[in-house]
């Protein structure tokens, strides 16, 4: 298309929508890859309002020559959801559950309403959706329902057509239709009518007839497909159903955009056996005494994956369940409403197996942890695996998705895994065994021609060895880019030509998603990496050499889309709050990745447009350690403000911001007076329009009486102290603004045995890191890595309250100070507070009270995502269960949205507001009122306090209310 064309195209939806339009490059490049190895840009992108902005888009596309491409999560792995037209992103606004009949057991959703979100408010009637894939904290039913996606439990529930009663869509034309099932007379009364979907009521009938033999004889036997169109579902004396054809046609043949689906009754109880084998065939061939007994899922995990599982710390409970170092895992699932029932499920199966000698250990997970973080492993199997890729050699999704009958699975993965030897190919195995479905992805460097060679010639094997054992080529992943190209030679000319005349029929002028299904291009064609222009070399203040640079870093996210989760965990909190793509993980990764591949990188970003896609990043660094590929967009996002700071100088409240240590020891020296403005409305918010602060966020109070001050009155240490030294870092916060819970945790360091020097010179930098103040944030923590490393005390443990000061030291500072043996020894030098104060309630150097204040209390506490990220809660979730008479419970309620200095600023407040409102104080507010909230970080304590009217304790302030004195 021209660029005239292209500005009338734009002009013509601007008129019509309500919804928002994107045609700039970075919002291109954001929509031109989904979760495949593929990628192509599209002209432009649409988020609609509504139904009525996608009949719009598509008749305004058709009428401009233009292509349409409708997109869920974009979760696709075959490159079902990039095309070069305009990408329809149903997501973002198309959200909503619009009713639940709980009596019928249906509901009526938007194309945009993620699985887990239907669960969700299903699970409040005892139902559930039986289509369940790994993607369901993301996947949208729109996206499922292009797909025919199954996941887990397809042997108990089937596929998304087996859960599909009616739909509404969009036809190529723009016009819109209901499909349901109908009969005969309903029908001819439809096809009477002198519209697209009349014709479709006409001529599909007719079509269908003349092709009835090879219908019968040609289409794979394999009950679970996801590939072709199913013509199939169209013949036979039952009714007319439009609505279930579709599905599976990957937005080919209309863009749906509502359905109703059937839901499930969610079974009372589920218990899970994991057999332990040496070898994956051997824990295929455990499979069929499994489906003996009904299982609801038969799952399998290699090694591979299990590896890269128990490197990341939220599976850090997974070794302690697992007997000894099984090569292969196969998790075994029974649900229903008896337990007695479910036990000797169990039992069975545990004599089956030894009886035939499966296995060497079968574990029985019957409690919600452990199924819980069984089930989050083994969910995780695509982005683990994706992990163990090393640059551009990556575990591809070309022949991931092959299904037989599982009687013959384990002479079929011999031979699978013999076709990769031939080609000098690993790949990681995992899947459902149940249904025979294995998703195997080689891993490939489609940079290097011999390795495109040998996928494509992989992937003709694969297909060829499938046919052998009547199975399918696809069985829930769908055809996209990656399988399409086959479909003649899997279905016969007839069968093939027939899917054509259906796609003429439904797409006259092939405006919905080209080259899917039929009429593909190469499997080969549009390969992402192999397009991509070599880096152009960048220096950068801090250090990327780890992953290979700068671009390096932003391209190991492989789009899998988990940072689009609303439901669980901190990633990504901005996503969270806006349902924007371009402030997902995957978004700002994709939009650095187009600027560092530009002919001049450093000047690329500085750019506004990309600096916008960043700005409402919080650097929470949740990307760091929730993202399966540990995408560090907090880093990257510091490094790109220092470029735009580079080329439009540092804002005035970057820079105040930046030194937050200077102003609060400022505002100490001068409190109260410092403090006077903050109290008087009309000032305060004179004072945050002069910097840009939101007027309504209210300021920190400053404390004459700091931290600094009150330890220096004390006098001399303690030489007789029996557990060593240990230096606390007085952070800028709890110096200057919260010296009480510093004195708390000082008071019960020393009473615990610890001789404590405060370390109080300097800023650990974090600040000035957080604004892209780079140059600063180094020489700030340059030279309090100096500070910690003199005098005597240099090995001794550094502890301190904030936790985002703490891990600056153990976990950032080699990224500005690279190479830097002397950082990296301070690092590893970092404990919390709360695991020093565990070890001394253990070893009985404090004692806490049985009758304490708090005992009887419910404590909720919410973790610091800086926390969660680099070494998890554990620590301080065991140190409060230590207060006797308490319970217990860790939120799971993601950022609390403040993130330092965000909170604060006037463009952020709602946003941050937004992230608070999300799961954090609909969860407070849900408390009683004895309920003690606790959190560990002073941003987290500030956005409570603002957001619930509640005051958040610091853990070692409850520590010390228990502390039991006597003998004190």
């Amino acid at each position: 298309m021209s660029n005239s064309d292209i500005a009338a195209l734009r002009s013509a939806l601007a008129a019509e929508l309500d919804g928002e339009i994107g045609f700039d490059d970075y919002t291109r490049a954001l929509f031109a890859r989904d979760a495949s190895m593929y990628a192509i840009e599209p002209v432009g992108v649409v988020f609609p309002a509504h139904s009525d902005d996608v009949a719009a888009a598509v008749r305004l596309a058709g009428e401009h020559g233009v292509t349409v491409t409708a997109r869920g999560a974009g979760t696709s792995l075959a490159g079902q959801t990039v095309g070069a037209g305009l990408v329809l992103d149903l997501s973002r606004h198309m959200n909503r559950i619009l009713a639940i009949d709980p009596v019928g057991r249906t509901a009526v959703v938007q194309a945009g309403v993620v699985q887990d979100q239907l669960n969700h408010a299903a699970a409040q009637h005892k139902l559930m959706f039986g289509a369940d894939t790994s993607t369901g904290n993301r996947a949208t039913i729109g996206g499922m329902l292009g797909n025919n996606s199954c996941g887990s439990r397809s042997l108990v529930y089937g596929s998304t057509v087996d859960q599909v009663l009616a739909m509404d869509v969009v036809l190529a034309d723009g016009s819109r239709a209901h499909f349901e099932p109908v009969d005969e007379s309903r029908r001819a009364e439809l096809a009477a009518e002198p519209t697209l979907a009349g014709s479709l009521y006409r001529e599909l009938p007719v079509l269908v007839a003349a092709h009835a033999d090879a219908i019968a004889t040609h289409y794979p036997k394999f009950w679970r497909q996801s590939c072709g169109y199913q013509l199939g579902r169209l013949t036979g004396d039952g009714p007319f159903d439009l609505a279930k054809f579709v599905v599976g046609s990957e937005g080919t043949l209309a863009v749906a955009t509502q359905a109703v689906v059937r839901l499930v009754p969610k079974p009372a109880r589920t218990v899970i056996a994991v057999g332990h084998f040496a070898s994956v065939p051997a824990a295929i061939a455990a499979t069929t005494d499994a489906l003996t007994l009904g299982p609801e899922q038969v799952e399998l995990m290699d090694r591979t994956i299990l590896d890269l599982a128990r490197r990341k710390h939220e599976y850090a409970g997974l070794s302690a369940i697992l007997d000894g170092d099984p090569e292969a895992l196969l998790f075994v699932s029974f649900s229903g409403d008896d337990e007695g029932e479910l036990s000797a499920k169990l039992d069975e199966l545990e004599q089956l197996w030894r009886a035939h000698g499966h296995g060497y250990h079968l574990l029985r997970a019957v409690t919600p942890r452990q199924q819980g973080l069984l089930l989050k492993v083994r969910k995780s199997g695509l982005g683990l695996l994706m992990a163990a890729g090393r640059g551009t050699n990556r575990p591809l999704a070309f022949v991931e998705d092959t299904a037989v009958d599982p009687i013959h699975l384990v002479e079929y993965t011999t031979r699978f895994r013999e076709i990769l030897d031939e080609h000098g190919l690993e790949a990681g195995f995992y899947g459902h065994c149940s249904v025979g479905c294995l998703h195997v992805r080689p891993f490939v460097d489609v940079t290097d021609p011999a390795q495109v060679r040998a996928m494509r010639a992989v992937a003709e094997r694969v297909k060829d060895l499938v046919a052998e054992y009547g199975g399918v080529n696809s069985s829930e992943h769908g055809d996209g880019l990656a399988r399409s190209e086959f479909n003649r030679e899997i279905f016969g000319d007839e069968l093939y030509g027939a899917m054509r005349k259906v796609k003429g029929l439904f797409d006259p002028h092939n405006i919905l998603n080209p080259g899917k299904i039929v009429d593909a291009p190469a499997m080969t064609d549009n390969l992402r990496d192999r397009a991509l222009p070599p880096a152009v070399e960048i220096t950068t203040r801090l250090s990327f050499e780890v992953v290979g640079g700068m671009r390096a870093a932003a391209d190991r996210c492989m789009n899998i889309g988990l940072c689009r989760k609303t439901d669980a965990g901190v990633m990504c909190p901005s996503y969270q709050a806006t349902r924007n793509e371009q402030d997902s993980v995957r978004g700002r990764a994709n939009a650095l990745v187009k600027a560092l591949s530009e002919p001049d990188p450093a000047a690329a970003l500085g750019d506004e447009r990309l600096h916008e896609i960043l700005d409402l990043c919080l650097m929470c660094n949740a990307c760091k350690s929730e993202c399966p590929l540990s995408v560090d967009m907090a880093t990257l996002k510091a490094e790109t403000l220092a470029r735009h700071h580079d080329r439009h100088g540092v804002p005035v409240r970057s820079r105040i911001f930046g030194a937050v240590r200077r102003l609060n020891r400022l505002g100490s020296a001068t409190a109260p007076v410092a403090n006077l403005p903050l109290r008087f409305d009309p000032v305060r918010r004179l004072m945050a329009r002069a910097v840009g602060l939101a007027p309504e966020r209210p300021l920190p109070i400053f404390e004459r009486d700091n931290l600094i001050r009150w330890f220096r009155r004390r006098g001399a240490w303690d030489e007789t102290a029996s557990a060593g030294t240990a230096v606390f870092l007085a952070d800028s916060f709890v110096t200057f603004t919260e010296p009480r819970i510093g004195k708390a945790a000082i008071e019960l360091l020393e009473l615990a045995g610890w001789r404590v020097r405060l370390e109080s010179g300097g800023c650990c930098g974090r600040a000035a890191m957080s604004k892209g103040l780079l140059d600063q944030a180094a020489a700030s923590a340059a030279g309090l890595v100096s500070a910690l490393s003199q005098g005597p005390d240099r090995d001794a443990p550094i502890v301190g309250i904030e936790p985002s000061c703490l891990m600056m030291l153990r976990d950032d500072h080699d990224r500005l100070l690279p190479g830097d043996e002397a950082a990296a020894r301070v690092g590893g030098r970092v404990r919390q507070v709360e695991e020093l104060l565990a070890e001394a309630i253990d070893a009985g150097r404090l004692r806490l009270r049985a009758d304490s204040p708090l005992a009887g209390k419910s404590l909720l506490y919410h973790g610091h995502c800086h926390l969660k990220a680099a070494v998890g809660t554990g620590a301080t979730v065991a140190l409060l269960r230590k207060i006797p008479g308490v319970t217990v419970r860790e939120l799971d309620a993601g950022c609390c949205g403040m993130a330092g200095s965000f909170g604060f600023e006037a463009e952020h407040y709602d946003v941050s507001m937004t992230i608070g409102g999300n799961r954090l104080f609909p969860a407070i507010d849900a408390a009683s009122d004895d309920t003690v909230i606790v959190a560990s970080g002073v941003s987290c304590r500030q956005q409570i306090a603002h957001g619930t009217g509640r005051s958040a304790a610091h853990p070692v302030e409850l520590v010390l209310r228990a502390l039991d004195r006597s003998g004190v």
